[in-house]
């Protein structure tokens, strides 16, 4: 296979960022190979008593990502559409998910990748993966652009394993990665590039 059968695929030998930073795109893709082409149902569905689904799932990785590298990044409020959509419950992208087309649901989170992708950019030209970002302990010690990436990638694992479950149990979807050639089913692409 060659990388364009699969551009998610982080670099065999490359540098520290490449690898972070492919890390984090496979996960991405993973997460939405799983999450890609469902309708509101498909999206809606649960497993058992949980309130997670595969909606609750996009909206609430769209508003990590757009926290992680706005908020924790830099500092300045986290803005549209999350400042007026939060209504302050543990749960709520998972309840508000339940409101939203598909469309909407992967809109936000291309968005969010998008403009995720292009404030990490940013950052890592203005100091690379060492350069301190705004959020900080309770001591005062700043956390850096490495440990926002590492954090990113763990709460991308976590939630593709979920992610991995429901879409199981939808249609029976199952596997580690994409199949190579495998694009997203809506207009615009979505894979990094």
């Amino acid at each position: 296979m060659t990388n364009s059968d699969t551009p998610w695929e982080p670099p065999l030998a490359g540098t520290e960022v490449e690898h972070l930073v492919g890390a984090l795109d496979r996960l991405r893709t993973t997460f939405l190979w799983k999450a890609d082409g469902l309708d509101a149902a498909g999206l809606q569905a649960r497993i058992g008593a949980s309130s997670l689904t595969l909606g609750g799932l996009l909206k609430h990785l769209a508003a990590v990502e757009d926290y992680t590298f706005t908020v924790k990044l830099s500092g300045e409020p986290i803005g549209a559409p999350w400042d007026a959509i939060h209504d302050g419950s543990d749960n709520w992208e998972f309840i508000s998910a339940a409101d939203d087309t598909p469309e909407q649901l992967y809109a936000l989170w291309d968005g969010a990748v998008e403009r995720s992708r292009a404030r990490l950019g940013a950052a890592l030209a203005d100091g690379g993966l060492d350069r301190f970002a705004h959020v900080s302990s309770s001591d005062g010690q700043h956390a850096s652009v490495r440990r926002l990436v590492c954090d990113l990638i763990e709460e991308y694992g976590r939630h593709t394993g979920h992610a991995d479950l429901l879409r199981e149990a939808v249609d029976g979807r199952v596997g580690e990665d994409p199949p190579a050639g495998w694009r997203p089913s809506m207009s615009r692409s979505r894979l990094s590039s």
